[in-house]
């Protein structure tokens, strides 16, 4: 089994899972947030989306957060944006790089965004072209199936991939929004995808609904993937999309990848530092497992202090 030496961390929590919370998260804390997963080690943050706030009410500050928050060296600020306004505000706003979100299946991205995918491949191109040489990537969204329409050929994805990639996306996205990828899958697909656009950088959206996602993550890095979104806490879920829940957690994910010798560059006790504080305002816990149980050197810590032995199988 062959791994990447480096596997690099997407925070995407300051936008696909503060977007999920209906409580309105305060601009400070986005950014004192922002801000902690940068100090922590993270490279690449997806801050921020561009959309009217009649959608997204939680994203009304977008522009505010990016004003505030405090730039380090070495890291990208990515924001998410569903249109041609919303990326001229982005880029009014300074971001290093833009996303676009594209569903595979007609159905979904009709609901999800009101375009037909040919209308959506239509806007990638003028976004690409308003953009300049800010680097603009695609996500290929419900790629390993859909919640309207089901079982997505895998044709139909390597279709697209090489229509975006020709319009000029930077990198590719690939995403299992509903949490419906099995590790076969994954292999499959990637695989093909990697036959089909050699040298073309790409990255994985997973989210753990069914308890698969870093089975498929690790199925992923075995097909030489090295970038996964991932979200603070478990935070996410597609707001149109009933029974999607959230992201891999960040925590989860470095304390796999470490477990496994792979190096991040992200300092796991400071990202659990950061959704404890976000979980104190939320006033819930959050979904990651590792927030919960800790790691194991801090397990056998407990357990050596314990003083009383443990009886149980």
């Amino acid at each position: 089994m062959t791994l990447p030496d480096h596997v690099r961390i997407v925070e995407v929590g300051p936008r696909d899972g503060f977007q999920a919370e209906s409580r309105f998260i305060p601009t400070e804390l986005k950014v004192e947030i922002i801000e902690r997963l940068a100090a922590a080690g993270v490279r690449d943050i997806e801050a921020v989306s561009f959309v009217h706030p009649r959608v997204i009410p939680q994203m009304a500050d977008a522009a505010e957060v990016m004003a505030r928050v405090e730039r380090r060296p070495g890291v990208r600020y990515l924001a998410l944006v569903p249109n041609l306004k919303g990326a001229e505000r982005a880029l009014e706003a300074g971001v290093d790089a833009l996303r676009l979100v594209v569903c595979v299946t007609e159905t979904y991205n009709r609901n999800n965004v009101g375009l037909s995918v040919d209308e959506s491949l239509e806007l990638f191109g003028d976004v690409v072209r308003l953009a300049g040489d800010v680097p603009t990537s695609v996500v290929l969204a419900v790629a390993f199936g859909c919640p309207f329409e089901g079982e997505v050929p895998e044709d139909r994805v390597l279709d697209l991939a090489r229509r975006f990639v020709d319009l000029g996306s930077a990198e590719l996205g690939i995403a299992d929004s509903a949490g419906l990828a099995n590790p076969l899958q994954v292999h499959r697909l990637l695989r093909r995808l990697a036959e089909a656009l050699p040298g073309v950088p790409k990255w994985l959206h997973l989210h753990d609904t069914r308890g698969l996602g870093l089975a498929n993550a690790v199925a992923a890095m075995e097909e030489g993937i090295d970038t996964f979104d991932t979200s603070l806490g478990g935070l996410g879920g597609c707001p149109i999309m009933k029974g999607a829940s959230g992201n891999i957690a960040t925590e989860e994910m470095l304390y796999l990848c470490h477990e496994m010798g792979l190096a991040t560059g992200v300092d796991l006790d400071a990202v659990r530092d950061a959704s404890r504080a976000l979980e104190a305002f939320l006033g819930r816990e959050l979904p990651s497992r590792v927030l919960r149980a800790g790691t194991r050197e801090e397990l056998v810590a407990r357990n050596q202090n314990a003083g009383e032995p443990c009886r149980e199988s």
